[in-house]
């Protein structure tokens, strides 16, 4: 169950995760089907899609079996990679001037990114809980932002955080502390930067 969890929650697909959140449950379920269904495609493509196959090709090229890839000194290639596709996903956001909130959501993932490679070289953080941290610091800025209560779906998240980062624990992945910071930086820039950019 335990490596059930951690699959289905891949940091990486957190950004998307937002989107489609917001797609789904706020006012901008009102956008056309063609637009939602574009910058849906586009923030899988750069978030999920190219950092995959990036850090799969590199995995094969040295021969890496995927225990070995999560060691933390074996992790700075898999971050560089994320962080150039999320940068380059908020260029072309940037140039499409998308809503300024959109671009909000991929830069709150990419300052986590940023985080996270800058505390790896000397301390492993759990990404898993970075993206978890993530969604439920979005959900909270957009209650904000959108005026409702998400107390709901709120205490869902944190219930999945809770079952997510004890699975990290199980596996041997990550300590107690490595989970809760991973929450905490992944919260804290998805409530910055989401709010900031509204403003």
């Amino acid at each position: 169950m335990a490596k059930v969890l951690s699959s289905l929650f891949n940091p990486l697909y957190a950004p998307l995760w937002v989107f489609f959140g917001l797609f789904l449950f706020s006012y901008l379920k009102m956008l056309p089907w063609g637009y939602k269904l574009f910058i849906v495609c586009m923030v899988y493509f750069f978030t999920v899609f190219v950092p995959t196959i990036g850090i799969t090709l590199f995995r094969i090229f040295k021969k890496w079996t995927h225990l070995e890839l999560s060691h933390r000194e074996h992790r700075h290639m898999p971050y560089i990679v994320a962080l150039l596709s999320y940068a380059t996903c908020l260029t072309v956001m940037t140039k499409m001037n998308t809503a300024m909130f959109f671009r909000g959501v991929v830069m709150a993932a990419l300052i986590s990114q940023i985080i996270c490679i800058t505390v790896n070289a000397w301390w492993k953080v759990s990404t898993h809980m970075v993206g978890m941290g993530g969604l439920v610091g979005a959900l909270n800025a957009f209650s904000i932002l959108f005026f409702y209560n998400p107390v709901w779906p709120f205490c869902g998240l944190l219930m999945l955080s809770g079952a997510l980062g004890t699975s990290r624990i199980i596996l041997r992945q990550h300590s107690l502390a490595q989970v809760l910071v991973g929450f905490g930086i992944g919260y804290a820039c998805a409530m910055t930067f989401i709010l900031i950019s509204w403003m």
